[in-house]
C-alpha cells in the first residue's frame, strides 16, 4: 500500500505565501513524476505544476513565476512554494506521484489540502 499525506494549506491574505508538502510512504520502489493539481469550487481539477525525476519542471501559465515545485527524493516528498497568492488561487490542492511498487507503476493521489486566499 502507498499513501500520500499533504500538509501546509490554510488561509492567507492576497500577496501572501504558503508552502505545501506531500510525503509518500508504504511500498515504494521508485518515483517518477511528482505534481500538484487543484480544484476550485464548481470547476474541474486542473494541472498546476510537475517535476520529473530529472529535475525538469512544468507549470500552468497562471502560476509560472509565482509558484515553485521541488522534490526531496530521500524523503519521497514534493513541495509547492506559492508566493504572491491571489484570490483566484483558492482551491483544494492535490499532490500526485507516479510510483513503482516493485510490481507495477501507478498514479497515487493525496487527500487534498484547502488553500484560501482572502482578505
Amino acid at each position: 500500500q502507498v499513501q500520500l499525506v499533504e500538509s501546509g494549506g490554510g488561509l492567507v491574505q492576497p500577496g501572501g505565501s504558503l508552502r505545501l508538502s506531500c510525503a509518500a510512504s508504504g511500498s515504494i520502489f521508485s518515483i517518477n513524476n511528482m505534481g500538484w493539481y487543484r480544484q476550485a469550487p464548481g470547476k474541474q481539477r486542473g494541472f498546476v505544476a510537475r517535476i520529473f525525476s530529472s529535475g525538469n519542471t512544468h507549470y500552468e501559465g497562471s502560476v509560472r513565476g509565482r509558484f515553485t515545485i521541488s522534490r526531496d527524493n530521500a524523503k519521497n516528498t514534493v513541495y509547492l512554494q506559492m508566493n504572491s497568492l491571489e484570490p483566484e488561487d483558492t482551491a483544494v490542492y492535490y499532490c500526485m506521484m507516479k510510483i513503482f511498487n516493485s510490481t507495477i507503476w501507478g498514479d497515487y493521489w493525496g487527500q487534498g489540502t484547502q488553500v484560501t486566499v482572502s482578505s
